[in-house]
């Protein structure tokens, strides 16, 4: 269904990847991966036709549909939430709107106004042809979680997560053949990803997606496409599968490099021994010529790097973590969190989770005392040192100078090792040490906190949102940085791979403030859940 021919991409001297060579075949689900920074989305938008300069060849089967999700939440404020759906069959749209138009204002008597009227009505038929458009978007809005009374109002009355969600309904209402989807699972909560999940599994065309979640990846795609060394390569199966075949090759490659390296060695010092030798001459000739055909290939320094996440507390925890009394908090007449009690004893590792408006942040803000409850206390241990990894890290860090010197802002007399020992964990090298702290990216800001909480040594730990804008790697890494933390662990995460990798406490916030509190891990509390056991 797509074709990919020769295909080259260059950033001035950079090559991202050159002449490849895909087909990327209908019933066929690719879960496309990399480094961040190893051209993932460029890719998808070069597939997709928003990039057009490139060398080489994309081709779409004659007359697919094609369905690109959308990034800019803001581009529909002036649409209903319902008509922003519509507007993902164009046709339907274009010719639903203008009946309406010439249905209100239209002289009937005009023999070219009913023809069109007739004109219209064919394209209607044509891309809706048991007329149930509205009935189909109202069912996939509410899966979304936006209810049936919000459908009439405009796009601007939301949040952006939920625009989001209206961005992931219009692309999948036409039902196109071909799906390219970049990071659809971004701020979506559990119950959202795992409909999305549903879906997708159901589609019958081809579709490429990017995504950091592992647990959707290995739920959605049936192959991956995995950019590296300047190239794309196809693998079957989803992304477990992948990761096993993936190191299982580079330690063949690293194997017989290993082997022809020593062959190599054994001939150049026959041919260095006996090459002055008469008698041996003839050998040495021979030998020669083995080592003149012996091409040992070079494994390429692939574009994934693992960081590094050790947290490390710099005080022993005392008996007493933290105790929340009679926690309410209200915006105005919007009552989001309803008598929170929880009390968390040392070495607990909790995962907060609920969808999206529950109260998550507002709550973890509420712990760490940015916000004040509208009633209720917050008790924390005498022994406790917290670090705090906020949502909107990204607005957070700025200024004027290196990352060096942001994080040594933190701890002016600290350590010098110590502060560049902490960047270099979290991928940052002795030149990327020295960038300008407004210049770096979502993920690097990210990367920067982690080097930060690294840094601060607390032994209650607080994240929000942690794995947003980072890559697989990363998020691995972070995932076993929690589980081997000596200390605390409250975390909020759609993540679901991540959550299980650490928490043995599940706390769910519901959209009516109440609360569930589950001991066990995430897949537990999971299976409890299923089974309507909670």
């Amino acid at each position: 269904m797509v074709t990919v021919q020769k295909l080259t991409m260059r950033f001035g001297n950079r090559v991202l990847f050159e002449n490849i060579n895909l087909k990327l075949d209908r019933h066929k689900r690719y879960g496309l991966i990399g480094a961040n920074g190893a051209g993932k989305t460029t890719f998808l938008k070069i597939l997709s036709g928003q990039i057009a300069e490139y060398e080489g060849d994309i081709r779409i089967g004659t007359g697919l549909k094609v369905g690109v999700l959308g990034q800019n939440q803001y581009a529909y404020e002036d649409f209903t939430i319902m008509d922003a759906v519509l507007y993902g069959n164009k046709r339907l749209y274009d010719a639903i709107k203008e009946k309406e138009i010439l249905y209100a204002t239209g002289d009937f008597e005009d023999d070219a106004v009913n023809n069109r009227l007739a004109d219209l009505e064919v394209i209607c038929v044509e891309e809706d042809p048991t007329y149930e458009y509205d009935v189909n978007i109202a069912k996939i809005l509410e899966n979304v979680g936006i209810p049936a009374e919000d459908h009439n109002q405009l796009m601007s009355t939301l949040d952006s997560a939920d625009k989001f969600k209206v961005l992931l309904a219009q692309v999948l209402y036409p039902r196109p053949d071909v799906l390219f989807l970049d990071e659809p699972t971004n701020n979506q909560d559990i119950e959202t990803i795992s409909w999305l999940e549903n879906e997708l599994q159901r589609h019958e065309g081809t579709m490429v997606v990017i995504s950091h979640d592992r647990h959707f990846l290995n739920a959605v795609v049936t192959n991956i496409l995995d950019v590296d060394y300047q190239n794309i390569r196809e693998f079957t199966g989803n992304f477990d599968d992948w990761y096993i075949a993936a190191n299982v090759i580079a330690k063949q490659n690293e194997l017989n490099n290993a082997k022809q390296e020593k062959e190599k060695d054994q001939l150049e010092a026959f041919v260095r021994r006996f090459s002055a030798n008469a008698s041996k001459a003839k050998q040495a000739t021979s030998r020669q010529k083995q080592l003149d055909k012996l091409v040992i290939e070079d494994i390429k320094p692939s574009s994934r790097r693992d960081p590094s996440i050790v947290f490390k507390p710099k005080r022993t925890m005392g008996d007493e973590a933290l105790n929340l009394i009679n926690i309410n908090h209200s915006y105005g007449n919007n009552e989001v969190l309803k008598n929170i009690n929880l009390k968390f004893v040392p070495d607990e590792k909790v995962a907060l989770i609920g969808p999206n408006g529950a109260g998550k942040t507002t709550l973890m803000k509420i712990i760490m005392e940015e916000i004040k409850p509208t009633s209720g206390e917050i008790h924390w241990g005498a022994t406790i040192e917290n670090s705090y990894f906020p949502q909107d890290t990204a607005d957070i860090i700025q200024g004027d100078g290196t990352l060096y010197d942001w994080l040594k802002s933190f701890n002016p007399k600290g350590d010098i090792a110590e502060i560049r020992n902490c960047l270099g964990r979290m991928l940052f090298n002795g030149e990327q040490q020295e960038k300008s702290v407004i210049s770096i990216s979502g993920g690097e800001k990210h990367r920067m906190m982690l080097s930060k909480m690294m840094l601060e040594g607390g032994n209650f730990l607080l994240l929000d949102e942690p794995s947003n804008h980072l890559d697989l790697e990363a998020i691995v890494a972070l995932g076993e940085a929690l589980y081997n933390f000596k200390g605390n662990v409250i975390c909020v995460s759609h993540d679901r791979e991540l959550l299980d990798a650490f928490a043995n406490r599940i706390i769910e916030l519901r959209a009516d403030g109440t609360y569930v509190d589950f001991k066990g891990s995430y897949e537990e509390f999971a299976e409890a859940k299923h089974n309507g056991h909670i």
